[in-house]
């Protein structure tokens, strides 16, 4: 416990920025150690100048990953399974840049299972790294030390939120000692008051303050410019906390700066960056790919017999359905209804007359939507989505749901986040579609690659156990 109270004194948040990078750099280097005793049994082939060319530029590579967009920052109330995926995207780039230099340089003597094995080794030791660093500066925060100490004025809804959010956990690591305002304003328990306006300067500099948080009004700008002065006077960091509610009731709002201005986005669209969209797009071709050339095969000439033997007509049933951006395309279903004038204008409904005894049963097993899988592979659908609807039934609902064509920001997808929580199928009262819509966006505003293989595996379980509304 000495140690940790000398360790209290500094502050040494300030240096992981710097210890990650020194501990990432040995773990790089144990990595490529153990990879070439794991594939070689000696470290004879590390000393080739091919072999120290790549783990030199393994070493620039990773710390300038690192450093880009301060990747290895520390925040207090940042959870763990976002550092940990941070990490993950690091490694992947990392491997990605790595391989190309190893084939445009051709460098032949390089082994390229040695290079599979320092990545998987790499991967591993980094995960623990991380896992186990948090816990020890969690467990340091536990036992009292590495606090950070602060208050906020505005004893109001805003400010009791962020109150909740810093002092839930004690391994964020921070300490409330009051709120600040007048008496009349005041909205939370008055047992958290600390005092009045008047009384903060004397308070910041009595107990030291560390941070403030400002829940105030832009209307107290005269409050808000001595908050300011009292803050820099005696070196106290100063948030503020703004009133978006004002503008929005929506959970989740990103502020993007255009030069020096502040300009408030309604919601996240974590596919509206780049690098997701390349990371979706890329698992969209490799998934569709590969059920077009190894289930297709053979699994085409069968379904095609049936619904020919079945019932007159063709083997695909062609929709026209609205897309990303409200824009329509062709989409793709084996046909399991019989021909009929209604098909393009009304929903399939539960004993619905014109769906045939196959039809049902590869609606009930989605098999009737594997030909969307062209759709994802030319570009109009995406593996995982909002799932399309029929061009009038999009008009219809638009009118009626405010925030219906939201869900159109993104690419349409054969299985999707409402699909898994049940909400598939017929929509029979606009409640139900509402529910849909409500889960679509979610997904948007929350998208991530893991969250897309956990749809798709939640997805191949629902196809085995059947789905109640899958008709």
């Amino acid at each position: 416990m000495k140690i940790l109270q000398e360790l209290s004194h500094y502050r040494i948040s300030r240096y992981f920025k710097l210890l990650f990078v020194v501990v990432d750099i040995v773990l790089l280097n144990l990595s490529t150690v153990l990879s070439a005793f794991s594939r070689f049994g000696s470290l004879d082939k590390l000393l080739s100048k091919e072999e120290r060319t790549i783990s030199l530029l393994a070493i620039l590579i990773w710390v300038a990953l690192l450093l880009q967009n301060d990747s290895n920052r520390s925040i207090r109330v940042e959870p763990i399974e976002n550092i940990l995926w941070r990490t993950i995207k690091k490694i992947v780039i990392h491997a990605a840049v790595v391989s190309i230099f190893v084939v445009y340089l051709k460098y032949d003597d390089i082994s390229r299972l040695r290079m599979v094995y320092f990545y998987l080794i790499f991967f591993g030791i980094l995960m623990i790294s991380r896992v186990l660093s948090m816990k020890l500066l969690k467990y340091i925060r536990t036992q009292g030390y590495n606090f950070k100490t602060f208050i906020i004025v505005g004893a109001n809804e805003t400010g009791e939120r962020i109150r909740k959010v810093l002092a839930k956990d004690l391994t964020y690591g921070y300490r409330f000692l009051g709120f600040f305002d007048k008496v009349e304003n005041v909205t939370v328990d008055p047992a958290l008051i600390g005092g009045q306006f008047e009384n903060i300067e004397k308070f910041v500099i009595e107990k030291q303050i560390d941070e403030m948080y400002v829940a105030l009004h832009i209307e107290n700008i005269e409050m808000i410019n001595e908050l300011i002065r009292i803050c820099e006077q005696n070196m106290v960091r100063i948030k503020f906390i703004p009133d978006f509610e004002q503008y929005t009731k929506a959970s989740k709002v990103e502020v993007s700066f255009y030069e020096n201005i502040p300009v408030l986005m309604f919601r996240t669209e974590p596919l509206e960056y780049a690098s997701n969209r390349v990371i979706k797009k890329f698992f969209d071709i490799l998934f569709s790919s590969i059920v077009i050339l190894f289930i297709f095969p053979w699994l085409f000439p069968i379904i095609m017999i049936v619904i020919k033997l079945e019932s007159p007509g063709p083997v695909f049933f062609k929709q026209e359905r609205s897309g990303r951006d409200n824009e329509t395309f062709m989409c793709l279903k084996f046909r399991s209804m019989y021909v009929n004038g209604l098909a393009h204008n009304k929903q399939a409904e539960k004993g619905d007359s014109r769906i045939t005894k196959f039809g049902a049963f590869i609606r009930k097993t989605s098999i009737d939507e594997l030909p969307q899988f062209f759709n994802v592979f030319m570009g109009d659908m995406s593996v995982v989505g909002p799932r399309p609807h029929m061009v009038n039934l999009a008009k219809e609902y638009s009118d009626l749901i405010n925030n219906y064509l939201v869900r159109q920001y993104a690419k349409p997808g054969i299985t999707g986040w409402a699909q898994v929580n049940g909400f598939r199928g017929e929509t029979k009262v606009l409640s139900d579609m509402e529910n849909r819509v409500e889960y679509d966006i979610w997904y948007i505003e929350n998208w991530s690659f893991l969250l897309d293989i956990r749809i798709i595996v939640k997805t191949i379980i629902n196809v085995f156990k059947g789905e109640e509304n899958a008709y």
